[in-house]
């Protein structure tokens, strides 16, 4: 029968993990998920699931009340129920422990899935597990994923409150182009023509003015026609900027965030299953110039011209050659946006960087321009009109610091950290070039 009252009059549920370390004779309030049933003769094994783990309720005829004998017979997969009973330590359960139920109410029926979650059958098509997303977010690799993805945010913020950083949220709907580029998704705003932000970019530099180290972890937009296994339209950006700094200083704060994220998530249930390889990167990353690295690209019969950008396999054969982790540095600065300040006395390149980890390039930072006059000719020079920021570089002329920063593509990270082979695994509802929906 199903159970539409009050779930608890008193203490909120405890989790499977919880019950399992209970001494024998505890009582316990438990509730969740069929993941299994299984009958053998006049006793009803359910294996009952949350977020946190499984248990095991063995369900006996004459030990139990014919109320639960009764409700248990009619369970499927995926029922949603309220279970009351005593722990008892078992040689037979997984766990060890056992719930000898002395209440089973039957919350909500489940219908049979579309997909399979229990790895019964051949490994479901991604685009199929996409489509119906919240059952496949069942799954028990799914579960491990997201808390990893939690740990990983948990991590950032508690990496950049220490070091000072202020965390900010800047709008999403602007009036232009944040870098000049043109891959915006317009929106209509009322009377006039507005854009979703490509990222928080020119708001977190005027931001050092005042605040001088801030962080952001929000959502960026971005019109590109990718169809890679890297690639989003709609992803989660971490960006930081910091008065006083340059890019090396950044660069050093990454690093402790990098060691502290990979430092949490190892911590994760799970993710060790994922990707057995996985160790905490330790201090200092190896550096590598651009130059340097066309270099040692062209030596393995990867030509990349200078002035270009260093393609995927290129970047994974760097990999292999100088390890993971590692920075690439003093990109030319035709390459980067138009607020990347140029070497001094070599205006060709800049200071800057790449972190890469695993082939992939995840996050991207440089020194600022802080001087009005320099950023308007860098504009300029890649055909921008000044006069389009202007209400930007108003700010240059009221105390703006010397400053530097970095973004992190937060999904990134988290597909190389876990091995997954695309990013939409990492993803709770994606939005690429095809898919709109769930």
């Amino acid at each position: 029968m199903l159970f539409n009252g009050v779930i608890s009059s008193n203490a909120m549920k405890s989790w499977t993990v919880e019950a399992a370390s209970m001494p024998d004779g505890s009582q316990v309030e438990l509730a969740g998920w069929v993941w299994d049933v299984r009958e053998v003769g006049k006793i009803r094994f359910i294996i009952l699931k949350d977020r946190e783990g499984v248990i095991q309720l063995t369900v006996k005829k004459g030990d139990v009340p014919q109320s639960v004998w009764e409700a248990a017979a009619g369970l499927v997969k995926e029922d949603v129920i309220l279970v009351k009973g005593v722990v008892k330590a078992s040689r037979i359960a997984k766990s060890g422990v056992e719930v000898i139920p002395s209440e089973l109410r039957i919350l909500n029926k489940s219908k049979p899935l579309p997909i399979d979650i229990w790895g019964n059958v051949a490994q479901t098509e991604l685009d199929a597990r996409l489509r119906y997303r919240i059952v496949d977010l069942k799954r028990p690799e799914s579960l491990v994923i997201f808390k990893a993805s939690s740990a990983a945010a948990r991590a950032i913020r508690e990496s950049l409150y220490d070091r000072g950083f202020i965390e900010v949220f800047t709008p999403k709907i602007i009036s232009t182009s944040t870098e000049g580029g043109a891959d915006l998704f317009p929106v209509q705003y009322f009377d006039v023509v507005a854009y979703l932000a490509q990222s928080p970019q020119l708001y977190k530099e005027e931001l050092t003015a005042s605040l001088e180290r801030v962080f952001e972890i929000g959502p960026a937009y971005r019109a590109e026609k990718h169809s890679t296994t890297y690639h989003l339209n709609e992803f989660i950006s971490v960006d930081l900027e910091a008065a006083f700094m340059n890019y090396r200083d950044v660069m050093s704060i990454l690093e402790d965030v990098i060691i502290n994220v990979y430092s949490r998530i190892l911590q994760v249930p799970g993710v060790v299953d994922m990707n057995k390889e996985i160790s905490v990167p330790k201090k200092p990353f190896a550096v590598v110039s651009y130059d340097d690295a066309l270099e040692m690209l062209g030596k393995k019969g990867i030509n990349v011209r200078w002035g270009d950008d260093i393609p995927k396999e290129g970047l994974e054969a760097l990999t292999g050659e100088v390890g993971s982790p590692f920075f690439l540095v003093n990109f030319p600065t035709s390459l980067r946006a138009f607020y990347t300040m140029p070497v001094e006395g070599d205006p060709s390149r800049s200071e800057s960087f790449d972190l890469v980890i695993d082939g992939v390039e995840i996050v991207s930072g440089a020194t600022r321009i802080h001087d009005r006059k320099l950023l308007e000719n860098a504009l300029i020079s890649r055909g921008l009109n000044p006069a389009n920021f202007e209400s930007h570089l108003a700010a240059y002329e009221w105390g703006m610091p010397p400053h530097a920063g970095w973004g992190l593509g937060f999904y990134r990270l988290l597909m190389v950290m876990l091995r997954r082979s695309n990013i939409r695994e990492v993803v709770l509802f994606p939005r690429d070039r095809n898919r709109l929906t769930p």
